[in-house]
């Protein structure tokens, strides 16, 4: 930009020292690209409806956007008429769930994330060596109602350190723990430390529960949080990662930190005297939400993002057995 004489105009010291950080990565993980495909194709091979059994991911433009193509989203299976087609969202279901839908003759696809099933792997196992299981996670969720379904006599619910003293079990020396996959690394191994000593014999899963991408995206928060006076965190309010990452954010240092559900959302009173603008996404999250906040970053002055990258991601889902069966028998695999 220049004046009318041809001289370069200078920017407002508030303007020339204002930045914007992105995270990298953010935004969808390979569960939820895995089963957000699934629901595509199955409406592109079956046909609408297609039932979808809760949110296949928590986000509400995720879920708008695939009953606009015909999916059909339920919360319990008898609002799903008899033969029809379900998918079972990345979360992950009870074996009482699959029971009722054979009962009912439908046909299932299991969108549940990989590392979800591995959680509910270990739950059996633990179980089927008789140990009292701890399940770190919050109650409501339809990832923890999934695992406790797995052995539910033997799993009890822990929600932070304030519940380890009305822990009981059988046997102290015969206890392990698991959790849900999309919890705050940082807060969970709190609740860990809090239950172990209690019960030393505390016995660990034989990997992290806490999946990679939330993982990666509570470091790349913490990276791009340190020098922020605003954090916006892009998700829905039922994304526990969502949540969580607007806390690790102020753990780490921001001035501020806001979770929106889109551009729309935001309050343009939080821009007030800030500088350093910084932006990440859940991980149930497209991008183009990201984009909308950044272009209304944009028009407010905020100079391009620039991306912090902490981690590269390249891990790839193959869809479910029962619709790579049936896309390889239409021809389409």
């Amino acid at each position: 930009m220049t004046t009318d004489l041809g001289t370069p105009t200078v920017l407002p010291p508030d303007e020339a020292e204002r930045a914007v950080l992105l995270a990298a990565p953010r935004g969808y993980c390979a569960g939820v690209d895995r089963a957000v495909v699934t629901v595509e194709k199955a409406l592109d091979l079956y046909g609408s409806p297609v039932y979808v059994r809760k949110q296949i991911v928590h986000n509400k433009h995720v879920v708008a956007d695939l009953e606009a193509r015909g999916a059909v989203f339920v919360d319990e299976l008898d609002e799903v008429p008899t033969g029809a087609t379900v998918v079972f969202s990345a979360h992950g279901v009870s074996p009482q769930v699959h029971s009722d839908a054979a009962e009912r003759e439908l046909k299932t696809i299991d969108a549940t994330c990989p590392l979800v099933t591995k959680v509910h792997h270990e739950a059996r196992r633990f179980a089927d060596e008789d140990y009292d299981i701890l399940l770190i996670g919050h109650e409501g969720h339809e990832e923890v109602e999934g695992t406790a379904g797995e052995a539910p006599e033997r799993i009890q619910l822990v929600q932070s350190p304030d519940d380890v003293a009305s822990i009981q079990v059988r046997d102290p020396e015969r206890v392990a723990w698991l959790s849900q996959t999309t919890l705050s690394v940082d807060e969970t191994m709190e609740t860990v430390a809090a239950i172990r000593e209690r019960f030393p014999a505390l016995l660990d899963p034989p990997s992290d529960d806490i999946c990679y991408a939330t993982q990666n995206r509570q470091l790349a928060v913490k990276d791009i949080a340190r020098d922020a006076d605003l954090l916006i965190v892009v998700g829905s309010g039922n994304s526990s990662n969502s949540v969580r990452l607007v806390e690790v954010a102020l753990e780490a240092g921001a001035k501020a930190s806001y979770r929106v559900d889109d551009a729309s959302e935001i309050d343009e009173a939080w821009l007030d005297g800030v500088r350093t603008v910084s932006v990440t996404s859940g991980a149930s999250v497209p991008e183009n939400l990201v984009d909308g906040v950044l272009d209304y970053l944009a028009e407010r002055g905020y100079p391009d993002a620039r991306a912090v990258l902490t981690a590269e991601e390249s891990l790839i889902f193959s869809l479910p057995k029962e619709l790579r069966r049936d896309l390889k028998a239409a021809g389409r695999s």
